[in-house]
Formats: structure tokens, C-alpha cells, sequence
């Protein structure tokens, strides 16, 4: 009766056992199968561990190198990615803006020639720059015609030189400066209210890009001679004298010369 009753209870347990055997094989088939698939390839893992693979994968491409990558030709801009944030801005910018980089290295390279040559003793002129401005200078004019009334005039009031401000456009040099005499104040000599300066080299019409600042200065030297400059002894004080109003009047010469030309007429038709 006792073992008739332990039978059952022995075959409960090996069924048991065999369930338990066989959930195992099961599991391990399972785990064997996910295992090939890691290892057949990460493409068809998680996205987080896919991720995380393609930043350990030293030849994984980021978005960044990507875009250098689809864009092979484009050599001239391939510095600015490996620039911070700022400085990829700015360069995008002046990229928009290939006159600006021309302005800045005419100008360079001209300052630095003029520097140069200004440190001889029998240098004509002399530039510096406006506050630290590059596209902003005075020139002084130290040598005219010394047989002019203007460089007796000159000596005379013991005037080293003549002071000229000029101003370079964004466009320049496909445009001409503006330039202007701040001091001594002249009378005649094609100097104009505020100082504009009456001459066809500087403006859109007579202009050409070849022309250096060294020419314009030694122009307006011979022109201001030409025209009969003299210093002026009583300065008309009622009237303005600033770049204001200079460019005022420089506008009003070029439309009156775009007009009717540059051909002066005899003094005696006034």
C-alpha cells in the first residue's frame, strides 16, 4: 500500500524534471540565436546600441564629416567646418562678400608700401590710420611745387603740411575713395566747401581700379598747384567746414560734371 502510493509521486517528479530540462534547452537555443545575430551584424540591434557601436567604430562617418564628404568640390569652403560656430559664420559671410577681401588686401599691401617709403627723409607723404580703421587714413602732404604761391603761403604761416582724410568705400577699389582737406583751409585749387576736393580721377567716371593711392595723392599735389590754391587768411566762418558738408558738395560737382562734362571753359567765358 506505501509503495503502491510512492509510485505516482515518483513519476510526478521526473516529469517535473524533464519539464524543467526542457524549458532549459529551450532558453539556451534561444540565447544561442539572439548571440549569431549580434555577431552577424549591429544592424538589426536596438537603436541605442547601434549608436553606441557606431561611435566606438573608428571608421564611422559623423553627420559633420558626412556633409565635408558629399560635397568633395567644394575646396574653397572646406575650412570653414573645422571652425567653431562663430568663426564658420563669419567665414560664410565673407565668403558673401568677395569684394570686402580684395578691399582689405589692396589696402594692406598698399599702407604697408606707404609706410615703407614714408620713413625716407624726402618722402612726399605720410598715411596713418583713423583710429586703428583701415579703411579710414590721413595723408599728409608735406612736399608741393616749392616755387607755388601755396608753398609760400605755406612756409610763411609755418604750415608743415597738408592734412587730408580719405575714406574707402566697401567697394574700392572697383570704386573711388572720398577723400578731403581737413587742414589748412584753401581757397581755389579745386578745393571745395568742407574741403571736397574738385578733381575727375575721384570720381565713378574718371576712376580705374589700377590707380594707387600714391598716384591720387601726387594728382591732387600737381592739381592743387594748377588750380591756383592759396592758404586762406580769413576763412569764411559762416560756413560749415566737415566732412558733411564736403560730401554735400563733392555730390553736387559730380551730377553738375556728369552733365555737362569735364572740359573746363576759358576765363573768359567765366
Amino acid at each position: 500500500m506505501g509503495e503502491s502510493e510512492g509510485l505516482p509521486e515518483k513519476k510526478m517528479t521526473t516529469r517535473s524534471k524533464e519539464k524543467v530540462v526542457a524549458a532549459f534547452r529551450k532558453l539556451f537555443r534561444s540565447s544561442e540565436k539572439i548571440t549569431d545575430q549580434d555577431g552577424a551584424g549591429t544592424s538589426t540591434s536596438s537603436p541605442s546600441r547601434r549608436l553606441l557601436s557606431r561611435h566606438h567604430r573608428p571608421d564611422a562617418v559623423t553627420p559633420s564629416e558626412s556633409t565635408l564628404q558629399e560635397n568633395p568640390g567644394t575646396s574653397h569652403t572646406g575650412n570653414c567646418f573645422f571652425k567653431t560656430k562663430k568663426s564658420t559664420e563669419n567665414c560664410s559671410q565673407s565668403m558673401g562678400m568677395p569684394e570686402r577681401g580684395v578691399r582689405l588686401r589692396r589696402l594692406m599691401k598698399e599702407l604697408a608700401e606707404i609706410q615703407r617709403i614714408q620713413h625716407k627723409h624726402d618722402s612726399t607723404f605720410s598715411a596713418e590710420l583713423v583710429n586703428d580703421n583701415l579703411f579710414e587714413w590721413h595723408v599728409r602732404l608735406h612736399k608741393i611745387d616749392p616755387e607755388s604761391e601755396l608753398a609760400a603761403d605755406m612756409r610763411e604761416l609755418e604750415i608743415p603740411h597738408i592734412l587730408l582724410h580719405v575714406i574707402f568705400p566697401e567697394n574700392f577699389p572697383f570704386a573711388p575713395p572720398f577723400m578731403r582737406v581737413i587742414s589748412p583751409r584753401i581757397e581755389k585749387g579745386f578745393v571745395m566747401e568742407g574741403g571736397a576736393i574738385c578733381m575727375e580721377l575721384l570720381t565713378p567716371r574718371g576712376w580705374a581700379s589700377a590707380y594707387t593711392i600714391e598716384a591720387v595723392i601726387t594728382q591732387f599735389a600737381a592739381s592743387i598747384v594748377k588750380g591756383q590754391g592759396r592758404v586762406a587768411r580769413k576763412p569764411k566762418m559762416n560756413k560749415e567746414f566737415n566732412r558733411r558738408s564736403a560730401e554735400e558738395s563733392f555730390r553736387s560737382l559730380v551730377k553738375t560734371h556728369e552733365k555737362y562734362g569735364w572740359v573746363t571753359p576759358p576765363l573768359a567765358e567765366g
